[in-house]
């Protein structure tokens, strides 16, 4: 059995976040694993920051959009028992930017939730997938259910 010491969850600050979120922490507690999250913003605008595309969390809260998706990062990793450094905010293609991170940062497994998808969703993919063929470890897509 592949042992797993530092997995990164991948949260979509939706419902479906509750689901995934206990796969990772039974994991997690079954391995003694350390637990990354990360959030990729591809919703809303991106104003100008002269760090790249990683939000740091500490960094202004000008914006209200993205000040939103701060609180919500933290109170999950407080709800996790995550430590600050392990949360990952960034701008970008999510399963660019998780895969990116997980190479970063030696993760040995991807956690994400995938719909199943239908019609154009189909054709142009999901995140889920991007990440399944992109990752350089092992990923779980945690089936959820269709709203």
């Amino acid at each position: 059995m592949t042992m797993y010491s530092h997995i990164l969850l991948s949260l979509q600050f939706s419902t479906a976040d509750d689901a995934v979120a206990a796969k990772a922490q039974t994991i997690c507690q079954q391995h003694a694993a350390r637990l990354s999250l990360i959030h990729v913003l591809d919703n809303i605008p991106m104003p100008d920051t002269a760090y790249g595309t990683a939000i740091t969390l500490e960094q202004p809260k000008d914006d209200p959009l993205l000040a939103a998706e701060k609180a919500k990062l933290l109170t999950w990793g407080k709800r996790l028992g995550v430590a600050n450094e392990n949360l990952w905010l960034i701008w970008g293609i999510p399963n660019q930017e998780i895969t990116r991170i997980a190479k970063q940062e030696n993760i040995d497994l991807i956690i994400v939730g995938s719909h199943e998808r239908h019609g154009l969703g189909w054709l142009l993919g999901s995140t889920a997938d991007g990440v399944l063929h992109h990752a350089p470890c092992d990923v779980l897509a945690v089936r959820l259910a269709e709203d």
